[in-house]
């Protein structure tokens, strides 16, 4: 049983380091960052994510062992009509490009405008990313922070949204009544799924009984 706790400013360390791990090897991430020292420059990027965007409005959901203990797992949520705040991404930007360079910049850039193009119209919350460290996997980590974060989305009567370039990552997304609406095209080395959660007074029962109805176009 995992207590979920929204994060502080001087979690953003730790939470940072969790996800950098968590994204190591993802396809879409390492499109603009691979080669020599990834991981700290993961961890540097997921700092300036943190700081500029959902960490204002407490919406980065931690899975501690136990109550100010090491952090296993971490997602990062933007409410409906939310976005990063540009004046902290300009301030940051002198370390991104540090971390990134203008080419790895420019291609962070370009992705963001391709996923974008797929996201629905219909207000939502996103998520951004969830991440689970090695200590943490493998022992419903990944679940019980989703499970915590949609009981209060399905509160308010919200649709929720996300993008998975992991499969098996989609079983789990599933099982929480997301179901897969696009593939989305534009990404290099891979293909990532478009996936959606609508809100819980329109959901139906799916024959696998996840509850999922995608969008209307």
């Amino acid at each position: 049983m995992f207590v979920i706790t929204p994060a502080s400013a001087a979690d953003v360390p730790a939470a940072a380091a969790v996800l950098a791990s968590a994204f190591s090897d993802d396809p879409v991430m390492g499109a603009f960052v691979s080669g020599r020292d990834a991981h700290r420059r993961l961890e540097t990027v997921f700092r300036v994510l943190l700081r500029s965007g959902a960490l204002r409005d407490g919406r980065v959901d931690l899975a501690p062992r136990e109550p100010g203990g090491e952090i296993l797992g971490a997602t990062i949520w933007e409410r409906p009509g939310q976005s990063p705040s540009l004046l902290l991404l300009a301030r940051s930007m002198p370390a991104l490009v540090g971390v990134l360079g203008v080419r790895g910049l420019v291609a962070g850039v370009r992705l963001g405008s391709t996923l974008a193009r797929f996201r629905p119209a219909e207000p939502h919350w996103h998520l951004t990313h969830i991440g689970v460290g090695p200590g943490g996997r493998g022992r419903g980590v990944g679940s019980a922070l989703l499970s915590s974060r949609l009981a209060r989305i399905d509160d308010e009567n919200a649709a929720a949204y996300l993008e998975s370039s992991n499969e098996r990552n989609r079983a789990l997304y599933r099982r929480h009544g997301f179901a897969t609406i696009a593939l989305i095209t534009g990404v290099s080395g891979a293909a990532p799924a478009a996936m959606w959660r609508s809100p819980s007074s329109v959901r139906e029962p799916r024959q696998d009984g996840a509850l999922s109805t995608p969008p209307s176009s």
